[in-house]
């Protein structure tokens, strides 16, 4: 029988780092209790030979997500540019970058490393960091969503909606929410009792293969975790369909045929990446412990944390001619200097 002795887990990840004491049950293999101090990624592939090639590959698509979206940040900071919805791709710009320089380097490190562990205290930070900047991203494409949908839908109006104060106030609450979100998943998680192996079979800390690690029944858990997928997948995924339902409604009764076919191939671009992201996010969140193999998983996560990323420049913004002037103008700048 194991002993009494308490062991400390943290529970989020904010200013300080909060320890409470838990109880250790019973595991699969009784007696082994002993505390995790960290974990083993076991990265993208197991085969020695893809290694190299893996990292070249990550390690371009890295430097193509971080220049793009450096670009994109520069345009929306220029003088010249006014418009909302660049603020807003201003934010998506910064949560790309996040997102894949809290992700892609260590797994660029772990392909040519033999030492893949990271310790607990920085598999919490990693899983705080990733959900909070993707239900943020979540609420922030919704929004842009919103936005669009005035601008086409009301367009008399849409400086007096949209101004600088609603802008600001729908990106607070999105980081607010999604610092909620974060905190609540973060702390529940490392509240379970982590008693079984310590490899983790993903490329970075996340809640499914964490979950698959603790020797306690999780179903309470799952549940929860459920009805977070609905609050930040779903709600603003539905709000994005109304908001382009209406959008296509409007478009339908523009006379020009040219100018139908340029809205709807912006629109349609927008929606298939929205659907790319939200999708993924489903398929991993809302059966954490589904049959799916693990392999399937990490793909669907290198959607939201790598492809996804690397696309947004090129969707929301490159092909936008007052973007490409604005950057023509920018790189004319750099050059002089």
């Amino acid at each position: 029988m194991a002993g009494t002795a308490l062991h400390e887990y943290p529970i989020g990840i904010t200013h300080t780092v909060a320890l409470i004491r838990v109880k250790p049950t019973e595991g699969p293999e009784p007696g082994n209790h002993t505390l995790l101090t960290e974990f083993v990624l076991s990265g993208l592939s197991n085969h020695p030979e893809l290694q190299h090639l893996l990292f070249f590959t990550f390690c371009f698509i890295y430097t193509i997500t971080v220049t793009g979206n450096l670009l994109i940040f520069m345009v929306t900071v220029h003088p010249t540019v006014h418009s909302p919805m660049y603020f807003f791709l201003r934010v998506l710009s910064f949560l790309d970058i996040s997102t894949a320089s809290i992700v892609v380097p260590k797994m660029l490190v772990n392909f040519l490393s033999e030492d893949r562990s990271i310790s607990y205290m920085g598999c919490a930070a990693q899983l705080y960091c990733v959900i909070f900047l993707g239900a943020t991203e979540c609420y922030i494409l919704a929004a842009m969503a919103y936005d669009r949908y005035v601008a086409i839908c009301n367009p008399l109006r849409y400086a007096i909606i949209m101004n600088s104060r609603v802008c600001l106030s729908l990106v607070l609450l999105s980081c607010c929410s999604g610092n909620v979100v974060s905190v609540v998943q973060t702390a529940w998680v490392f509240t379970l009792p982590f008693c079984g192996p310590r490899k983790i079979n993903y490329f970075f800390c996340d809640i499914p293969p964490l979950i698959m690690l603790s020797c306690t029944d999780t179903s309470l858990y799952e549940k929860q975790i459920i009805t977070a997928t609905v609050l930040v997948i779903f709600t603003p995924f539905c709000l994005i369909l109304v908001s382009y339902a209406c959008i296509i409604s409007s478009i339908l009764k523009i006379s020009s045929a040219e100018g139908r076919y340029k809205t709807f191939s912006t629109c349609s671009s927008h929606l298939t990446v929205v659907t790319l992201y939200y999708a993924s996010g489903t398929l991993i969140y809302l059966r954490p412990k589904s049959s799916n193999s693990q392999d399937t998983k990490k793909v669907l996560a290198l959607v939201y944390t790598t492809i996804i990323p690397t696309l947004n420049p090129l969707i929301y913004s490159l092909r936008n001619k007052e973007v490409k002037g604005v950057l023509i103008k920018i790189l004319a700048e750099l050059r002089k200097i």
